[in-house]
């Protein structure tokens, strides 16, 4: 079995923050929202799509697709501090011949020592991507080039973190390469892992059959190392499934059906008892997509189908969804809402929703396509993709 280490070294679920900013009250449910930061592209990012990542003394970690420091804009490895202001680790280069990787998509995780991981979706020694580490001074080291279809390797890694285990080893997705599929020229997706030398290892390769076709979101684990994930499309019924992967076994738990719920967009949470919990794009009762719970014996069921228009949210969010201690799930929706710009959303355990927030598009932000973190106060933090000036926000959403 793989052994993860959860902590991930410095990174912690639950944090404490003290952050005085800009404050913004949503119409719904009574929430306040406080900008921590506003990006301007040039030279501090731009379009975050990861989620934030706390280090365990007050600051959080993430990624802009765009913006920093070198023309083109190759994106960015930002940290936002206690008082809100933003600090740029990383700037990604996307020049045709820079190899250290462009537009990250995933967030980034910690090891023990302070050094930062994650990847970017294109650039690279062969353009199909990277698996970088940071470390404390800002130094960027490329651990690994992915080369893409043409010689059966990952290309494009996936939204979401990497997971990282006892060894320091690194697993994830590629939403494409691997082998030629008849749902994309550029290939069906790959399983990874990166040891700390860089060595990689693939460990699937999807095929656009029964497993499966081009995961969206990176991977889940629970403590005997098994890994989850889902892929958009494939399966028995060509419109995704819920897979589960450990050393020994490759099963797919849930095949999605394009006559009820389908496309499951991001990646899964998992609770106490092993039930799973994810998003799907489209379906439901209203074709805006749903929440859905998949239990240990394989029982899948929706747990709320999203109506969209004004009074709620449509699209779930390319990231996933997180538990807290009474199994309340906490999401977002990029469209849809009072203002079209996306809601947050929680669920109960018996799948009654309430919408925590309505983004305007305006100063607070606009369709959000991110995981949440939440506190030990029950703070949310995200960033939002569009907004403000143009290049979206990273907020807390106050109860």
């Amino acid at each position: 079995m793989f052994d993860f280490n959860f902590g991930q070294g410095l990174a912690k679920t639950c944090f404490l923050m003290v952050i005085c900013v800009n404050a913004v009250t949503g119409a719904a449910a009574a929430q306040t929202l406080t900008v921590l930061h506003t990006f301007t592209d040039t030279p501090d990012g731009a379009y975050s799509s990861a989620g934030l990542t706390p280090d365990g003394r007050g600051n959080l970690y993430g990624t802009t697709q765009a913006g920093g420091a070198n023309r083109f804009d190759g994106g960015t490895v930002f940290k936002i501090d206690r008082r809100g202001k933003e600090t740029v680790l990383y700037s990604f280069c996307a020049d045709e011949n820079c190899t250290d990787g462009t537009q990250p998509l995933g967030g980034v995780i910690f090891d023990l020592a302070g050094n930062v991981y994650g990847t970017t979706s294109l650039g690279g020694a062969f353009g199909f991507g990277t698996v970088f580490k940071l470390d404390p001074s800002g130094k960027e080291t490329v651990l690994y080039s992915f080369k893409g279809l043409d010689v059966g390797d990952g290309a494009a890694p996936g939204y979401g973190n990497l997971l990282r285990d006892q060894a320091g080893n690194l697993y994830g997705v590629t939403l494409n390469g691997g082998l030629n599929c008849t749902y994309s020229s550029l290939g069906c997706g790959t399983i990874f892992k990166v040891d700390p030398s860089g060595k990689e290892t693939v460990i699937h390769r999807f095929s656009g059959g029964l497993d499966g076709a081009l995961p969206p979101s990176n991977l889940t684990a629970d403590s005997q190392g098994r890994l989850y994930g889902t892929t958009l499309w494939g399966g028995s019924e060509n419109c995704g499934t819920v897979f589960a992967f450990s050393r020994t076994k490759r099963r797919v738990l849930h095949n999605f059906s394009c006559a009820g719920e389908f496309f499951p967009n991001a990646g899964l949470a998992r609770d106490s008892q092993g039930s799973l919990y994810g998003t799907t794009a489209f379906g439901g009762d209203f074709s805006f997509g749903t929440v859905f719970k998949l239990t240990p014996d394989g029982h899948e069921s929706v747990l709320y189908s999203f109506k969209g228009g004004a009074g709620d949210g449509c699209v779930p969010s390319l990231n996933n969804l997180i538990l807290d201690k009474d199994d309340n799930l906490y999401g977002i929706t990029a469209d849809c809402g009072a203002n079209q710009a996306g809601v947050v959303f929680k669920l109960d355990r018996a799948g009654n929703e309430t919408i925590l927030y309505n983004f305007t598009g305006q100063a607070d932000g606009g369709n959000p396509q991110t995981t949440l973190v939440r506190d030990a106060r029950g703070n949310l933090y995200g960033t939002t993709y569009f907004g403000a000036a143009c290049c979206g926000t990273v907020f807390k959403l106050t109860p």
